[in-house]
């Protein structure tokens, strides 16, 4: 079976060339703000679904906190272990299927780590073992782009140098989804991959949490914590509790 375009893109070495812009320092600012609105006490256990190379986990980390992250990408997920200690762990998992059950009092979903499945139904399935995986009362925070405002404003060509590539990025929106596609050349090889996300609104959110069990306590519009704008705002980002009912 032919791998899905994520498995493919995020497993190459490329995806980290072109985005290791996506520093460090904005990643720690969301999590400060995340921790002092949340405040999560010291014993949690917390949760980074889809968790890349665990740059956010590493953080949370060092704050003090039990951390767990998973992701599909088995060439993150080896990067990610060389951080591992005590409270430190890093498995290969697909967010699909439950990872470990009424276990984590927080699971962080950060920086559009959500929308790649074909069918509303994974997106559920996948919510659905968020919740699972949830203590009674526990929290999930979500973080996808602004769909409204990228649909609007769509830079449908663009071309990023980074070390001494040149990646050739298109977009468009097509079946409900923002595809992006990127072509570059390296060492005499032409290079292929697309990014398929799929262009949920708020509404689409609020439907799917409520088919998973969660109800929506807070959403902002930035990585500060500011309201959500929906022409304005960069990001969507959810505060929701496991509804225990």
């Amino acid at each position: 079976m032919p791998k899905k375009w994520f498995q493919n893109w995020f497993s190459s070495p490329y995806y980290h060339i072109l985005y290791h812009q996506r520093n460090d320092e904005e990643a720690e600012f969301f999590i400060d703000n995340l921790c002092a609105f949340l405040k999560p006490a010291e014993n949690f256990q917390l949760l980074d679904i889809a968790c890349g190379r665990g740059r956010h986990s590493v953080y949370l980390n060092k704050k003090g906190y039990d951390v767990t992250g998973i992701d599909l990408s088995n060439a993150s997920i080896k990067f990610a272990q060389q951080f591992e200690n005590e409270n430190l762990q890093f498995y290969v998992h697909d967010m699909r299927y439950t990872f470990y059950i009424n276990y984590f009092n927080i699971a962080f979903n950060l920086f559009t780590s959500f929308g790649y499945f074909e069918t509303e139904k994974d997106h559920v399935k996948a919510l659905k073992a968020f919740h699972k995986s949830l203590k009674k009362s526990g929290i999930l925070v979500l973080d996808y782009f602004n769909s409204e405002k990228i649909m609007r404003n769509l830079a449908h060509q663009e071309v990023k140098h980074v070390d001494g590539i040149d990646f050739y990025i298109s977009k468009k929106i097509a079946n409900g989804k923002i595809i992006k596609s990127i072509s570059f050349e390296h060492k005499n090889k032409d290079f292929a991959f697309k990014e398929e996300v799929k262009a949920f609104t708020k509404g689409d959110f609020e439907r799917m949490f409520e088919k998973s069990g969660f109800k929506i306590l807070n959403h902002f519009g930035d990585y500060a914590l500011n309201p959500f704008d929906e022409n304005k705002s960069d990001r969507l980002i959810f505060i929701c509790q496991k509804d225990n009912a």
